[in-house]
């Protein structure tokens, strides 16, 4: 048996207006909250992930190519040993048939 009160029904439509308001409220609040946090975070002059992930690669790359120019500057630094040694040798070898005449 169910009965019709008026009572409970203005009841229930206060409640479910209420959980309607109460639900615009939290959306406003949460609209307002992320603004606010975004105002905030421009003041701090922050960057942005891509702008980020482009700087990241860029380094990358430098550090690749500073290990690869760094094998190059021992190679060349050998080279130039070398070549220092071969001119000592020759001039003492020279240096000697020059006094023996």
């Amino acid at each position: 048996m169910q009965t019709d009160n008026k009572f409970f029904d203005d009841l229930a439509k206060l409640g479910q207006s209420a959980a309607g308001t109460l639900h615009g409220v939290k959306g406003e609040f949460e609209a307002m909250f992320r603004a606010r946090l975004e105002d905030i975070l421009k003041d701090m002059d922050l960057v942005s992930r891509e702008e980020f992930d482009v700087v990241r690669d860029m380094a990358k790359e430098a550090r690749t190519q500073n290990e690869i120019l760094a094998k190059k500057i021992i190679t060349l630094e050998k080279q130039l040993l070398e070549k220092q040694a071969m001119t000592k040798k020759t001039t003492k070898a020279k240096t000697r048939k020059d006094t023996k005449k």
